[in-house]
């Protein structure tokens, strides 16, 4: 894997309570032949070394490939280990810890799929190797604005709309009351059908946290 060529360098992770900060080394063995590297998603679906100094399209990875790998092995992190970093993508003696500005999964693109598959939502860089069924009713867009999806539950079971195309959905959205400021919306019109929209996510999304 990639994680293996990186150059150590150093990080660390403010968290809560009276030890305010957690340190690491990228490339850290805790114990023999085990490694540990630390990443980051930011509200694009953009992955980088979390210690990068300057996130943004030209430090984020980019190699599609890698990022499948990636994303597909993603899964809460329950190692008891860096629990700063709440999710854990592994690869062999590696340990990749995993934080984000919001959820780790964030749909960025919708496309066509093949056959019976209908419309799929991409996420994260994976164009159709890393995508879901997009079911228009269980759209959820909360008081705050942002949109969300279900993911896969391995990975929290909801996933983040990112804002371009959250823009683009949003003109989709019918209201119950007089707009946005009445709560959520009720209803979503898409390829000529009037959905009513489950809201189902609301539970998850006032059960997770930003780190």
């Amino acid at each position: 894997m990639v994680m293996a060529l990186l150059v150590r360098t150093g990080g660390r992770v403010l968290r809560p309570g009276p030890c305010r900060w957690v340190s690491y080394t990228q490339g850290q063995s805790p114990e023999p032949r085990i490694r540990e590297y630390f990443y980051y998603i930011d509200h694009q679906g953009q992955l980088f070394l979390d210690d990068t100094k300057v996130k943004n399209f030209i430090t984020c990875f980019k190699d599609k490939q890698f990022l499948v790998f990636f994303f597909k092995q993603l899964r809460k992190n329950a190692t008891g280990r860096y629990q700063e970093f709440p999710y854990l993508s592994p690869c062999g003696r590696e340990r990749n810890f995993v934080r984000c500005e919001d959820l780790p999964i964030v749909y960025t693109h919708l496309i066509k799929g093949e056959g019976a598959e209908g419309e799929l939502l991409s996420y994260c860089g994976g164009g159709n190797s890393l995508a879901v069924r997009f079911e228009p009713e269980r759209l959820f867009m909360p008081v705050n604005g942002r949109v969300y999806h279900p993911a896969p539950e391995r990975m929290g079971g909801v996933g983040l709309v990112k804002s371009s195309l959250a823009f683009e959905l949003s003109g989709h959205f019918e209201y119950a009351g007089s707009g946005p400021e009445s709560g959520p919306p009720s209803h979503f019109h898409w390829n000529g059908q009037r959905h009513t929209l489950t809201n189902e996510l609301a539970a998850c999304i006032q059960n997770e946290e930003p780190t």
